[in-house]
């Protein structure tokens, strides 16, 4: 992609990820922090992955003048998500309404942001029309543990749903969350969907989806 973008002299997105802050030791992450990686973990493949993306993105900004943007995406929901793609805000919805318990992976304080996917769009517009290279943090700053998160989806769908706790995950983030000063000062960008005010519009899809239109 960044050679057709060389050739046709497009502006390149690389819709990267806060997952290149790796289990990050400095709270909350700032775009000029290096990250703390495994390069042999599990999740390497797609921390790496990214990071490398980056590299090559600037490598060939700099090297053959290529207009590139960066983007470092934090954990993103939205109705029209696939119901079974492992991520914890669908996992938890699709558990939620098909009464499952919600899994939830170690002792549940890891904590994570999330931000609806209309703020994304606006956040990856404004990148792309304005003048900026990046790296800029696109997330919402709210925080919550993956038990705040469940107890938000037990208030929004079933108040009885059971937790069920598994073994975490290996190399499980502790902590996540953007420092969002950047593109607020070059972007005029900050997330305006609460959790508690996207996660409802999220859940009325799902459960068309998973139920069919008659579901009252």
């Amino acid at each position: 992609m960044l050679g057709l973008a060389k050739r046709v002299g497009a502006r390149f997105l690389l819709t990267s990820t806060s997952e290149v802050y790796g289990d990050p030791l400095q709270h909350p992450q700032v775009e000029t922090y290096w990250g703390n990686v495994n390069p042999i973990g599990v999740r390497s493949c797609y921390d790496e992955g990214k990071r490398t993306a980056e590299t090559l993105t600037m490598d060939y900004h700099r090297g053959a003048q290529v207009e590139v943007r960066i983007a470092r995406i934090f954990n993103t929901y939205g109705p029209r998500m696939c119901i079974d793609d492992g991520r914890v805000v669908s996992n938890f919805v699709a558990q939620a309404l098909r009464k499952a318990p919600l899994t939830v992976y170690g002792d549940g304080k890891q904590t994570r942001s999330f931000q609806y996917v209309s703020d994304l769009v606006e956040g990856l517009m404004r990148l792309m029309e304005g003048e900026h290279v990046g790296p800029f943090n696109l997330g919402n700053p709210g925080e919550f543990t993956m038990l705040e998160l469940a107890n938000v989806v037990q208030e929004t769908i079933d108040p009885n749903a059971k937790i069920e706790y598994r073994p975490n995950t290996e190399d499980d983030p502790h902590k996540r969350k953007p420092d969002i000063t950047r593109a607020k000062e070059l972007l005029g960008w900050e997330p305006k969907i609460s959790l508690r005010q996207g996660l409802p519009l999220m859940v009325s899809d799902f459960r068309k989806r998973i139920f069919g239109d008659h579901f009252d």
